[in-house]
């Protein structure tokens, strides 16, 4: 038991030293990406570039990163936060007014992580060079979750850990089928 307890002490003082970050470039990108990303609209905007002006590759990529986004974002809020009731951050902790946009549901995983890093890690399977655009957006909406005080390092971890799961499994779904699904003759 001295293992979780070391790692819960340790997400805290994580916690406390990124939202208490009082850097003039922090205050101004990280808000702003988490605008950005709130209910995904920076992954549509992007989605929506790549196809108009992406050709073949730009549209697959862009099929990719919304399909794996909507499987993390299924994962993570309608699953995982379900069943890990996790407070968020205790609002004392949290130095700036940002504290105030939290929402009340289960801080465990982040939904705004697993879906930008779903997005990113499906758009690079295609594209690469859109998916490390993407992945450097994703970036700086996992470190706003914390900034903000709307969750802990472990919750971005996670949502880290789902997007890229649902990423992969977006990757995978095709050979899955041909592989389990009988072939009608």
């Amino acid at each position: 038991m001295r293992a979780p307890a070391a790692l819960r002490g340790a997400d805290r003082r994580l916690t406390r030293r990124i939202a208490a970050w009082d850097s003039p470039a922090a205050r101004r990108l990280l808000p702003a990406a988490e605008e950005a990303a709130g209910r995904t609209k920076l992954w549509w905007a992007a989605a929506l570039v790549m196809a108009a002006g992406g050709g073949r590759r730009g549209r697959a990529a862009a099929a990719g990163g919304v399909l794996a986004m909507a499987v993390a974002e299924v994962l993570s809020n309608g699953v995982a936060k379900q069943l890990v009731g996790r407070p968020r951050p205790p609002a004392d902790w949290i130095p700036h007014d940002d504290v105030a946009d939290r929402p009340d549901s289960s801080s465990f995983p982040s939904g705004h992580t697993a879906a930008a890093v779903a997005f990113s890690a499906a758009v690079a399977a295609s594209w690469p060079r859109a998916g490390a655009v993407c992945a450097a957006a994703a970036a700086l909406v996992a470190a706003g979750r914390v900034h903000s005080g709307a969750h802990y390092p472990s919750d971005v971890a996670a949502g880290a850990a789902v997007g890229g799961a649902a990423a992969a499994l977006v990757r995978a779904g095709p050979r899955l089928l041909r592989r389990y699904v009988p072939r009608r003759r």
